[in-house]
């Protein structure tokens, strides 16, 4: 299969330049491997059955190791002794773009980067972005928004397209295929989730039909700031009995979730108000992939068109996960905003010197107006020293172009890095 370039392989050459370790983290068939791979010089996959690699990891760990360098340890988190090895390793030799380690499971990264300060970096992945796949002219790009420009452009995708686009998901693996194809790959990610190791990720058992109401009702609070209280609410409500999951289990659940890289919650933009009104803090609801949430609602393209609200959820979801791979090229990082009068703004795009723009996402044209004073009351409400670089509204189709106002209008088919 031909290989796909990733946004990522930029941000990855540029490290092993600087580090003696890099870790991918990111969920199962995004393409860590693969992208890992056209890196590499050696490998040793920690999942050959045929090898021995998981009881030489637990005897002598250093003998993985051995191998030209840059060498890939693929699913590395199966032998946790390889970390501290690999650690070691580095610190011994002294050397640069040594390993690359991949991993579908999330290690909590705090505790390792101290670990490993200085000697190893963390790259995070995800699913396919339209420009990656091929569904985005790219005629816009975000780090271009950052200058005081007009934008232009346009895309050829329609509400079927973008029907298609939010249910087929973004995996690499689908690329090339039908539409029906592909969403049986989201299938068998999404049954495999329930199946997997992660169901015992800490060597605790969970309950498969728990995990399954809470991903569902993860999925139809979809771009909201639901709380977990909420989704104790929401799930006894369709699954109709009381008290069938507690305050802890729910808590707990979450948290694998996040760990084996299904969800990725978008964090609220931390502010100063010119006025008395509170910044909310609640982050708002993301699978990594919409395509995950359209399963769980068994949402398929015919019938999203006839649910708009749905749609338009994870429509949202999909510019956010677009938003987060183009953010994280140019040293961006995505939050939303909203405060205590519930103004809001479904993305702010931070970079690392201060410079910040917000954006709202409509499915349709028709409330460009509505988005756009928002995003023009937000602009005006934000005390941190630093005007926005850029108010955007992204849509589902049609033309790029900047209002008199200054805003942005952006189809996703028109956006890139």
């Amino acid at each position: 299969m031909k290989y796909i370039p990733r946004i990522v392989d930029e941000e990855l050459e540029t490290k092993l330049k600087s580090r003696g370790a890099i870790y991918i983290d990111g969920p199962k068939w995004c393409g860590k491997t693969t992208t890992a791979e056209k890196h590499a010089k050696s490998v040793v996959y920690m999942q050959d059955e045929d090898s021995n690699n998981l009881a030489m990891a637990e005897i002598k760990p250093s003998e993985l190791l051995k191998g030209k360098n840059p060498r890939l340890i693929d699913e590395w988190q199966m032998a946790p002794k390889l970390w501290d090895a690999i650690r070691f390793s580095v610190d011994q030799r002294e050397g640069h773009g040594l390993y690359i380690m991949t991993g579908s499971v999330s290690v909590k990264w705090k505790e390792k980067k101290h670990s490993g300060m200085g000697r190893m970096s963390r790259i995070r992945m995800r699913t396919m972005s339209l420009w990656e796949s091929g569904n985005s002219t790219g005629e816009v790009r975000l780090c271009n928004l950052f200058q005081p420009d007009d934008v232009s452009g346009h895309s050829d995708l329609d509400l079927d397209d973008i029907a298609d686009l939010v249910t087929r998901g973004g995996w690499p693996g689908a690329a090339g295929f039908d539409s029906q194809t592909a969403r049986g790959i989201v299938a068998e990610y999404c049954d495999l989730l329930l199946d997997s190791e992660i169901m015992s990720i800490d060597g605790r058992n969970r309950s498969k039909d728990k995990m399954k109401a809470l991903l569902k009702s993860l999925s139809r609070n979809t771009s909201t700031q639901v709380s977990n209280a909420k989704l104790i609410e929401d799930i006894e409500a369709h699954e109709g009995k009381k008290n069938s999951v507690s305050v802890n289990t729910i808590s707990d659940y979450l948290s694998v979730l996040e760990r084996a890289n299904v969800t990725e919650d978008l964090e609220a933009w931390s502010t100063s108000l010119r006025s008395k009104d509170i910044v909310r803090s609640s982050p708002t609801r993301h699978m990594t992939d919409p395509a995950i949430a359209a399963y769980f609602l068994n949402a398929k393209p015919a019938n999203l068109k006839g649910d708009l609200k749905t749609f338009g959820t994870l429509f949202e979801s999909l510019v956010i996960r677009d938003l987060r791979v183009y953010a994280q090229s140019i040293g961006g990082e995505v939050y939303h905003y909203r405060d205590s009068r519930d103004l809001e703004a479904d993305a702010i795009v931070l970079l690392d010197d201060g410079r910040w723009g917000a954006i709202e996402v409509k499915l349709g044209p028709s409330r460009v107006d509505e988005a756009a004073d928002h995003l023009k009351t937000l602009a005006e409400r934000v005390d941190n020293g630093t005007e926005p670089s850029f108010l955007a509204v992204i849509i589902g189709w049609g033309y790029a172009y900047t209002r008199p106002d200054g805003v942005h209008v952006i189809p996703i088919g028109c956006l890139r890095n």
